[in-house]
């Protein structure tokens, strides 16, 4: 099967004597939603910082599928422009399409993201959904194979969490995209075609996301 994200023995440290990740190691396959879990501390975030090219590696290497979109946790730290159609384009600037074809583009991601008409709505009126649905945006419109999603529902209510992992899921089998999204809740992992379980640094499981859903709530919830 063909992979869209390896990552080989790949580690990372501020100082050598404390590593953050350590030999980690992981395979996405293309065209699949997978989801990488783990406690705080756990590397999690550096090892999405370190694929979005925010970081490089001490040792180890890695590859992805590209053109590359990264979603940031929080959406107002990537969204730069006054409205949401003007920040879209903004992304395709080094592409030198003419107008019509950005406005295509545009228009096409928004409808992905089932957000229609918010091409001239300004990014302080939206929500913190439709915030990430506009971040996503920006990574349809400039045709990217893979997305990296940084805990994109931590600061969304739960609701508004449930329609954003949906909309990935569906993103990912309508249009070929192979995504990776960290996360914290187990309940997403329902939507996912796989997971990998990150613990000081290293990836300990991966699979199935079911029993590793079951292996958490287990160490969560011992007694129940």
């Amino acid at each position: 099967m063909e992979t869209a994200i390896t990552l080989k023995d790949l580690s990372f440290a501020w100082r050598e004597s404390n590593p953050i990740l350590n030999s980690c190691s992981l395979e996405v396959p293309a065209g699949e939603f997978w989801m990488l879990l783990g406690t705080n501390g756990s590397g999690k975030s550096t090892l999405m910082r370190l694929l979005g090219g925010l970081l490089t590696p001490t040792k180890g290497t890695f590859s992805l599928e590209q053109p590359l979109g990264f979603v940031f946790q929080n959406p107002d730290h990537q969204l730069v422009m006054p409205t949401v159609g003007a920040d879209i384009a903004f992304g395709l600037v080094k592409e030198h399409l003419d107008w019509t074809a950005v406005r295509q583009r545009v228009k096409q991601a928004l409808i992905a993201v089932n957000l229609p008409d918010f091409e001239r709505r300004p990014i302080y009126a939206l929500s913190g959904g439709q915030k990430q649905r506009v971040a996503i945006a920006g990574a349809i419109a400039r045709h990217c194979k893979t997305l990296l999603l940084d805990e994109p529902t931590a600061l969304l209510d739960a609701d508004t969490q449930l329609e954003l992992v949906v909309a990935v899921q569906t993103l990912v089998k309508s249009r070929g995209i192979t995504a990776l999204w960290v996360t914290h809740r187990l309940e997403e992992l329902d939507y996912c075609d796989g997971a990998f379980l990150l613990e000081g640094g290293s990836v300990i499981a991966q699979g199935d996301p079911q029993p590793l859903k079951e292996r958490l709530c287990s160490k969560i919830y011992p007694e129940s």
